[in-house]
């Protein structure tokens, strides 16, 4: 404890030589809050914030797998954000069919795309390991991102 004073003498050498002179603490009801070196015990879990990023070419598989971990997410009643549904990228390549560059001037145009959505959880690490070990469909890609919150 330090109370000081813009005038006068601090206040602290009163106070510490009171409880030398009585032999006991200043502030016995302050004894049960006694610094004992040791840490406290956390029980509970530290809680992040997890966001589940998943991509495919095949929007019925990719919408399975996502239905698939929201259904876990709230079973176990966490916080649930999402699907978001993020834009579709197209790549496309336009090339010519013929391998010489004789004959008709005839083009194939081919298209990919990817489909991407975004969960984002609440809860400790350990829940989401056992969220994301559902079977996923083959082509789904699962990117997990933990931020602490």
């Amino acid at each position: 404890l330090v109370l000081t004073s813009k005038r006068g003498p601090s206040y602290q050498s009163v106070f510490y030589d009171h409880a030398r002179h009585k032999g006991d603490s200043l502030f016995p009801h302050l004894q049960a809050f006694k610094d004992t070196g040791k840490a406290p015990v956390d029980t509970e879990v530290a809680i992040h914030r997890i966001r589940i990023t998943l991509t495919s070419r095949n929007v019925k598989s990719l919408e399975k797998v996502c239905a698939d971990l929201i259904r876990g997410a709230k079973e176990k009643s966490l916080k649930v954000k999402g699907p978001v549904r993020m834009p579709t990228k197209t790549l496309r390549i336009t090339t010519r069919k013929t391998p010489c560059g004789e004959g008709s001037k005839t083009w194939d145009r081919f298209q990919m795309r990817i489909h991407k959505r975004l969960i984002d959880l609440h809860s400790p690490s350990e829940i989401v390991k056992q969220i994301t070990s559902i079977s996923i469909e083959p082509g789904v890609e699962v990117e997990v991102t933990i931020a602490d919150a």
